[in-house]
């Protein structure tokens, strides 16, 4: 097995600029802390008891799981966002969720919504949510921006 189920987690976000989409990309990806890894994607459920802590720093090269929001626009003077939510149940025995969202906008509209999401998403499963943490971050275009917030999923 490649993965044991992960048992913490921390919330990340950058914004860059670059000379193309992928530039900018990986620009983000740096400034929010999580450049030079491995970044596989995963779908949206936080594992029962997970807990929360403080961005790692983390060895270049790792496989890394992470759910993640991104948006990336060309257009000067456009504003971009992305944001993550993520929903703790009550039951610490139950999984929690995460939701992403990315939008042509602010930070501010794009958290809520990613917020609202997960709160969407509790009503559907019938759990009780304890908290929501959420991160969201916003750019405004310059030449090419990519905005970006993941959930870094931790062994």
């Amino acid at each position: 097995m490649i993965f044991a189920t992960p048992s913490k987690y921390f919330l990340v976000r950058g914004s860059a600029e670059g000379p193309s989409f992928l530039n900018s990309f990986d620009n983000a990806l740096l400034a929010a802390g999580i450049g030079n890894t491995n970044l596989i994607r995963v779908s949206s459920i936080l594992p029962p008891g997970a807990e929360e802590i403080a961005p790692l720093r983390l060895p270049f090269g790792c496989l890394v799981p992470i759910a993640y929001a991104y948006e990336t626009s060309e257009l000067p003077g456009e504003m971009i966002a992305a944001a993550v939510a993520v929903g703790v149940p009550e039951d610490d025995s139950q999984p929690g969720v995460i939701m992403e969202y990315h939008t042509k906008g602010h930070a501010e509209e794009c958290e809520e919504m990613a917020r609202q999401l997960v709160r969407n998403a509790f009503e559907s499963r019938a759990s009780r949510l304890r908290h929501i943490r959420s991160a969201a971050v916003a750019a405004e275009v310059e030449r090419v921006a990519t905005a970006f917030a993941g959930v870094v999923l931790w062994t």
